[in-house]
């Protein structure tokens, strides 16, 4: 098995298993960055009032980090960085997958206070 294979079986578990979103986001940032070794840095922004925040994060960034766009319903909630040394295709096939499959977590802010969310 390869490690973006290995990758994304287990952003699958986590997303499977799911509960609080800024759990789950910490834990599929920490997943890429323990199952990819070439990713020194990986890290998720929010689009809060117009601007990127940075949320989860692991790793350290060997070099400036690649971003791929986290969409929910045409418009971008978040974006995805991953700093590495070559951006191959199968890794920007993984990085796409992944921002598609968390979109969903990524309607909130980053910190809700310990408040419970609720639309």
């Amino acid at each position: 098995m390869s490690a973006h294979s290995g990758a994304l079986e287990a952003v699958d578990r986590i997303l499977n298993r799911g509960g609080d979103a800024d759990e789950v986001l910490r834990q599929v940032v920490s997943a890429l960055h323990e199952r990819v070794d070439a990713y020194s840095w990986v890290g998720i922004w929010f689009v809060e009032e117009g601007e990127l925040v940075l949320g989860p994060s692991a790793g350290e960034p060997q070099e400036e980090p690649t971003r791929f766009p986290i969409s929910y319903e045409g418009r971008v909630v978040a974006e995805l960085g991953v700093a590495w040394a070559g951006l191959a295709a199968e890794d920007a096939a993984l990085l796409e997958r992944v921002a598609l499959l968390i979109s969903p977590y990524c309607l909130v802010g980053w910190d809700t206070g310990g408040e419970a969310w609720s639309p």
